[in-house]
């Protein structure tokens, strides 16, 4: 049973955009924070966004602010995490997670998407 569903990410060209999406059940959507790490290759992974369960606060690593926006759609179950102005540097296979602690503390992880910026 997948738990968490990640969709989107592909090839797109620098200073483009693209858009994530992640799926849950209703019993980690409405209980859990949600976000998005990623991890490049010979990197380790690291933290990209996050989101309350109520939505009421966000959190964004320093190097995707005013780029990335992270959003959930209660009525689909869905997070998105919405990238803009990418550039190389944020080539990476992109994890969806839904924890506590601002996803300092993560229960549950998705597969992957990879998203691969050309310049």
């Amino acid at each position: 049973q997948v738990q968490v569903e990640e969709s989107g990410g592909g090839l797109v060209q620098a200073g483009g955009s693209s858009r994530l999406s992640c799926t849950t059940p209703d019993y980690i959507f409405n209980n859990y924070g949600m976000g998005w790490f990623r991890q490049a290759p010979g990197k380790e992974r690291e933290f990209v966004a996050a989101i309350s369960w109520s939505g009421d606060y966000t959190y964004y690593a320093d190097s995707v602010k005013g780029r990335f926006s992270i959003s959930r759609d209660s009525a689909k179950n869905t997070v998105y995490l919405q990238m803009k102005g990418l550039k190389p540097e944020d080539t990476a296979a992109y994890y969806c997670a839904a924890g506590s602690d601002g996803l300092g503390v993560v229960d549950y992880w998705g597969q992957g998407t990879q998203v691969t910026v050309s310049s």
